[in-house]
């Protein structure tokens, strides 16, 4: 897969810039969409323990505390480095993907590369089902890889596919799929409709990344989204279901103000501090009334209201 000249890696995720001489300004639908939080705890577990199973030390570990603590060490990573790999294989897939659609829209193309690549790494299956798919739904592209930029949310990404399928104008989003214990593509997550609609929703699109020039977004009305799965095994492509796009844009826009918040609240700098005991003589007086008050004394750093008097009722929040 082309990787997005304008897209950067940043310490809040991957942002967009404007230019490939522009700073970074803000983030990609993907990072937006990974602002909700996924307990991936069990899965994880799940696949240490099965890789220490499976181990073939794991036998002659036994009685030794150190083998086993290397064994369940090395073990302990088995998510990252399933994540690694089914990442990288998705590359290969999504670039194939799109140098089969620069092919076929008469551009310079590597699809001979990109098949080869597949097959380096024994996975031209995926090649094969893609093709099929390809020819079955008779799919007509218009624009592969296309960046695209919303300027009244604040966001940019970059879309798979944009082609003609039935005479309809389609959104597409590949994602590249492992096979379940029955052998079928497994299921596409739901956060995928808000990958598809975030696109229909952008205002512009990416003309020339290194002069910064961008044009009107065409492909934002009237459009069916697809999200295609493509496995070893078939290629399930599936529709977001129209009555339900207003929610799930929603809920994007309101990932992308936890985004925002999380980014302004790191950089305001550390929000916890140490302080010392209050000076014990002059922490309290006792008025001839009976009331407990702070006197003056006690107005040490980390004892006071804080700068020109503010308490925390005096923040206001916005949208």
């Amino acid at each position: 897969m082309t990787q997005p000249s304008l897209a950067h890696a940043t310490a809040f995720g991957r942002m967009y810039s404007r230019s490939t001489s522009s700073s970074p300004q803000v983030p990609s639908i993907t990072t937006v969409i990974g602002q909700e939080a996924k307990d991936l705890t069990g899965w994880a577990g799940h696949l240490a323990a099965t890789e220490l199973a499976g181990d073939p030390r794991l036998g002659g570990a036994v009685g030794s505390s150190s083998q086993l603590k290397t064994l369940a060490r090395e073990a302990s990573d088995a998510a990252a480095r399933f994540r690694e790999a089914a990442a990288a294989r998705g590359d290969r897939v999504h670039a194939y993907a799109e140098q089969v659609a620069r092919r076929e829209l008469g551009l310079s193309h590597d699809a001979d590369a990109a098949l080869e690549t597949l097959a380096e790494h024994a996975e031209t299956a995926f090649a094969d089902r893609f093709n099929e798919w390809w020819e079955l739904y008779d799919v007509t592209p218009l624009a592969a890889e296309i960046t695209v930029w919303n300027h009244t949310v604040g966001y940019a990404g970059t879309l798979d596919l944009v082609a003609e399928i039935g005479g309809r104008r389609c959104l597409i989003d590949f994602k590249t799929k492992g096979l379940d214990r029955r052998g079928r593509a497994k299921q596409l997550s739901e956060s995928v409709v808000m990958q598809l609609v975030a696109g229909l929703q952008a205002e512009e699109s990416l003309l020339d990344a290194e002069a910064g020039q961008w044009e009107p977004w065409a492909h934002g009305q009237d459009c069916v989204l697809l999200a295609v799965a493509i496995s070893e095994a078939e290629v399930v492509p599936v529709q977001a279901v129209p009555e339900v796009l207003r929610q799930h844009w929603h809920k994007f826009w309101a990932l992308r103000q936890v985004w925002e918040h999380s980014r302004s609240t790191t950089e305001a700098g550390r929000a916890l501090r140490q302080i010392p005991p209050p000076p014990v003589d002059h922490a309290v007086t006792t008025p001839k009334d009976g009331a407990t008050s702070t006197s003056e004394a006690s107005q040490v750093k980390g004892y006071g209201p804080g700068p020109a008097g503010a308490t925390v009722t005096d923040v206001t929040a916005t949208d």
